[in-house]
Parts: structure tokens; sequence; C-alpha cells
């Protein structure tokens, strides 16, 4: 087991899809195409990407972790400003741990945290949860497990990627890694493989082979190194409007209280970690549609089409809308949802000056660093693999 202090940088990122229905002419008996009025016309899908992160949680890789809980919110904000076909995707994420003892043997010592959701702060609540010890990696595995259990969209035009990171040879476990990766690739997943160290060992160790047989990209990171992180000018505003924003967010439901109160315990994460950016970019996060709650805020539900506020019962509502009659109840939601798209434009708009700002600072600096960042590293690599899907970033 390699013993370094593993500092690098995950997030995801992340994916997109769009389905466009290419509708058929029915024909008539006497072999005439039929009038454009009896042509059904489909919606395109939303746009989408998914992008599983498999990490090794063995116990050389506590630097991994650390970094990957602050750098989450950095790799879902990649796609922010991304469009296909004119279009703006939502990110899916899923996370899977493997390599340490305290895992089930029968499964190979892995586990999967969470399949693929739209949730981020629940993937950010796994991933303060983990906790690394000694294992053995297997890395066949784990992509095997996330190429079956998960629900990839069968779209071919949904770019959908794994980012396996970890530091023992690539090729150890009973999973042949080349059958996993093939299988992979098989049904449209790219394999991305990151390995934890200096390149000439994880070329020996099987780490560039394994992303060559699936489309993927071999990185290697710069463990040892701290993300660096420039403070703007615009970043106190965004985090002051982060807190108006929590104000715009109506629990509701069963898990509603409990959901919400989530929400500032990964702000709360966030802010301890502040000096990584990551309270910056989480906001960032949170002021796009990415940042999704549909399940517990009633803002994020009424945007879907078959919501119907009429018939919630009054003890899954706030108490504060309880006395409301229905038409006051949407009246409240609408003017919620009207101050949360003013405040996220604020954001957005601080975030635009926030990056020409650090690319003005960054070019300064003119260092030289030798090996990324898993952040830098990552955008990079979800950016030219989202391109051949027909995605463009500004």
């Amino acid at each position: 087991m390699m013993k370094t202090n593993t500092m690098m940088t995950l997030g995801v990122a992340v994916c997109a899809s769009l389905l466009t229905a290419v509708p058929g002419l029915a024909k008539e008996k006497a072999g005439k195409e039929a009038p454009p009025a009896a042509v059904e016309k489909k919606e395109a899908a939303q746009a989408k990407v998914q992008i599983a992160i498999l990490l090794d949680t063995s116990g050389s890789m506590s630097g991994l972790i650390e970094q990957t809980k602050t750098q989450l919110w950095k790799m879902v904000n990649t796609f922010i400003g991304a469009k296909q076909n004119g279009q703006v995707p939502y990110v899916e994420v899923a996370l899977y741990e493997y390599g340490k003892d305290s895992l089930n043997a029968e499964t190979h010592w892995i586990r999967q945290i969470q399949p693929l959701t739209r949730d981020l702060d629940e993937i950010s609540k796994q991933l303060f949860a983990l906790k690394t010890n000694g294992g053995s990696e297997y890395c066949g595995a784990v992509i095997r497990r996330a190429t079956e259990d998960l629900k990839w969209d069968p779209s071919s035009q949904v770019y959908k990627a794994v980012f396996i990171a970890g530091n023992e040879p690539f090729t150890q476990g009973p999973v042949k890694v080349e059958d996993a990766v093939k299988d992979a690739i098989a049904r449209g997943v790219i394999v991305n493989t990151i390995h934890c160290g200096d390149e000439q060992t994880g070329i020996n160790t099987g780490w560039k082979q394994g992303a060559m047989l699936a489309d993927g990209k071999f990185l290697t990171i710069d463990h040892n190194r701290a993300v660096v992180h420039i403070e703007a000018p615009q970043d106190a505003e965004i985090v002051k409007l982060n807190a108006s924003l929590n104000k715009t967010y109506i629990a509701y439901g069963r898990r509603g209280a409990e959901k919400k109160h989530e929400q500032a315990v990964q702000d709360n994460n966030a802010v301890a970690k502040a000096s990584s950016g990551a309270v910056v970019q989480r906001a960032v996060s949170k002021g796009s549609s990415n940042y999704w709650n549909a399940n517990w805020d009633l803002v994020d539900a009424s945007k879907q089409k078959d919501f119907d506020i009429s018939k919630l019962e009054k003890k899954d509502l706030p108490k504060e809308m309880q006395s409301m009659s229905v038409e006051e109840r949407k009246q409240h939601v609408a003017k919620m949802a009207k101050e949360r798209a003013e405040i996220q434009k604020q954001i957005q708009e601080l975030n635009q000056k926030r990056e020409v700002y650090v690319a003005a600072k960054r070019k300064e600096m003119a260092e030289e660093t030798g090996e990324q960042t898993l952040d830098e590293a990552v955008v990079g690599t979800v950016r030219d693999q989202a391109k051949k899907k027909g995605y463009s970033f500004k």
C-alpha cells in the first residue's frame, strides 16, 4: 500500500444528453404520404450529464477524500455555461467507494454510496461522512459494478463517464479490467482513470491501458500539491447572496424539514473548507439549474408538469402556508420563485466577472506547477469529451 499524503481534487463533473425525435411519416393505404397534420411531433428530452465517481478509500487515500469534498461543486459548475442543441444540461452524479477492509469481502470491498442522482446535497453529505482504512483495491470489479448497477441513459447523445481514482495497480482483483472497461464502453460509458502518483508508475501499473480500452483519458495527479484558490472581489457578495437564496426554499412533505436542514449543514461544511474555495463554488452551483430539489422544495416542484399544489395535504405544508387558500399558496410559491430567479441571476453575473478576474490573476502568476490538480484535469477532460457529443462551452 502506498503511504503517501494524497492531496488531490475531484469533482465531478459531468455530462449532457439531448434526445431529438425525428417523426416518421405515416403511409395511407393507397401508399400516399399522410398530410403534415398527421405527423406527430415529440418533445426533445432535457439535456443531461451522467458521471460516476469511484473513489479508493484505502488507508493512503485520505487526501483524495478531503479534496473531493471541496471540489465537487467546481466540477458541477463546468456545465453551467454549457449547451447542447440550445439546452443547458442537468447533471446526475453517482458515488462509489472501494478498497477498504471494513467493506464486504463478498462484494470485493465495494460499496455504492449513491446511485445516479441530482441531489447534490446528498452527495456532499456522503463525501463528508467517508472514512479510510487499509484494504485491497479492485478496479476491475468496481468499474463492472458501476457499469451494471447504474441506470445509464441509453441515448448515444448522452455524455456518460466514469472517473476512477486510486494509487494501487489497476489490474488487481478477480475481475479482468480489460473485460470491465470493454463492457463499459459497449454501453457508451467512457472510463477515465486517475492515478494518484507519477505518470510512469501509472503506465506500469495499468492505469493508462485501462483508459485507452474505454476511449477514456489517463490522468496523473500531483497529490501533494494543494489546490490554489484565488480570492476575487466578488466572493463576499456571492456568499452573501447564498444566504438570501436559502430563504426562498419552501420545505414540504415528509422529509422537507430534514432536507432543508441538510442544505444548511452542507453550507456549513463548505464554509469549513473556505480556503479551498468550496464555499464560493457551492454558492455558484446553487445559483444554477443544476441545484435541483423538487423532492422537498415547493419552488422546484412547481416547475414540474404534473405538479398540483392543491393535491398536497395540509400537514405536508410548512406552518405558514397551512392557513392559506390554494390560490394564496400558488401566489406565495410564485413570489419565492421570482425572488430566487433574481438572486440566481445576480450570482451568475457576479461569477462571470469572478472568472474573468481569476483568469487574469492566474495569467499574472504564470507559475510552472508541473502536474495538474484533479479539478483542473477533470474539467479539461469533461469539456473535451462532452464537445464530441455536441456540447459547447462559454
